[in-house]
């Protein structure tokens, strides 16, 4: 069954300024900390997947990889979905961001064989101009602020390992650190904070 997804995805991570990984060359991916936590937020604009309208959802995605790199994976994972989902919607979340159904969630999920129950909590967004505040539930907030040049131009990344295989729009990332945001979830390995952050626009479709 074909599906289409399109939307932002803000992400941050535990690495400093910027993260290794979306250049996509292994040699390069060392982990700032020894480990990786990355807290993902995905504001879906318009969706479909069967019979089931998605457009409109919000959900984040928590991953905790043990390192030294992306590649070695092992990582755990839990999806968190705002409550306003219906129970189809958030079926169908499920599977499509555990990459059950394809599309790009299949790389971070070939990464990721651990996942932990979905949780289904308040996902509030504030927005106050360059700036983007997520409070998911009880477990963390993500802070996302778009960086500039002296001009007062954003700072993007084009055409990187991770801005193709993710499918951004234009191939193309801006440069938004996470300074700020915290995650504690009682059932992953530790808390983190995040610094390095990306934002971008995706258009995902398997139709």
């Amino acid at each position: 069954m074909g599906w289409t997804l399109s939307g932002e995805w803000r992400e941050t991570c535990s690495c400093k300024m910027h993260c290794p990984c979306w250049m996509g060359i292994k040699e390069l991916m060392d982990m700032d900390e020894g480990y990786c936590g990355s807290i993902n937020l995905f504001r879906i604009q318009t969706g479909q997947s069967g019979q089931v309208d998605l457009g409109g959802l919000t959900l984040a995605v928590a991953v905790l990889w043990p390192g030294p790199t992306l590649f070695d994976g092992n990582g755990t994972g839990r999806l968190y979905v705002d409550d306003d989902a219906s129970p189809a919607q958030r079926a169908e979340l499920e599977d499509l961001f555990h990459g059950k159904r394809g599309g790009p969630m299949e790389i971070l999920a070939s990464l990721t064989p651990n996942w932990l129950p979905t949780q289904f909590t308040k996902i509030e967004v504030l927005e106050a101009g360059d700036t983007v505040r997520a409070d998911v539930g009880a477990f963390g907030q993500i802070h996302s602020r778009i960086l500039k040049n002296a001009a007062g131009q954003p700072m993007t990344i084009k055409n990187v390992g991770f801005t193709d295989a993710l499918q951004f729009h234009r191939s193309e990332g801006t440069l938004a650190p996470g300074d700020g945001s915290q995650w504690s979830d009682p059932d992953m390995k530790h808390s983190f904070s995040s610094k390095s952050g990306t934002v971008g626009q995706f258009s995902w479709n398997t139709n």
